[in-house]
């Protein structure tokens, strides 16, 4: 009887890498009919600032002070999360998969330079878990707003989905910390 070996760390990672490759590109594919590429790339876009500067806006116009406050902790959870992008950015500087994987198009122009981590997914995240802890029914909403972003950049060819996952991962933890601070200051 054979036992084939165990994978080696680096054999897992070069799958995992080659999956993340795989996944890209299909999903980039999805990005290139005119239907998916505009409604993606207006989601994107939504999700550069307009969609939570819009509900800061209509949070504070309809809710007054709590609004106010709930759009303060937004904006400073989402100060925290651009400093913290740039850093990653910067310090990782992981090229675009259009640029690095063959089969994959850019279908909107990149904001900056590098693709690890997702910052619109990081900032759609942190915001979205501020505004629901302030406004639980916003929830469905938010949700559903905050994915559609997240896989937009992958569609879109400007992310891994690794860089929408990390950013996942960041965002919540950023968001979740904040409120914690909220709790703890108060």
């Amino acid at each position: 009887m054979s036992t084939s070996p165990l994978p080696t760390p680096e054999l897992a990672l070069v799958s995992r890498l080659a999956l993340d490759r795989r996944v890209c590109v299909a999903a980039n594919r999805w990005g290139g009919r005119r239907a998916v590429g505009l409604f993606f790339g207006l989601v994107s876009r939504l999700g550069d600032g307009l969609f939570w500067y819009g509900l800061m806006a209509a949070l504070i116009l309809c809710d007054g002070r709590h609004g106010a406050a709930a759009a303060t902790h937004m904006a400073l959870t989402g100060l925290t999360a651009l400093l913290l992008y740039r850093l990653l950015k910067r310090w990782t500087r992981r090229p675009r998969p259009y640029r690095a994987c063959p089969g994959v198009v850019a279908h909107i122009a990149p904001l900056d330079e590098f693709s690890f981590p997702s910052g619109h997914t990081l900032q759609a995240v942190g915001f979205s878990i501020v505004a629901v802890a302030w406004y639980p029914p916003l929830a469905p909403l938010l949700i559903g707003f905050t994915s559609l972003v997240a896989i937009s950049r992958v569609i879109l060819g400007l992310h891994y989905p690794s860089d929408v996952l990390a950013a996942i991962g960041i965002g919540g933890g950023l968001g979740s910390l904040s409120l914690w601070l909220a709790a703890a200051l108060h």
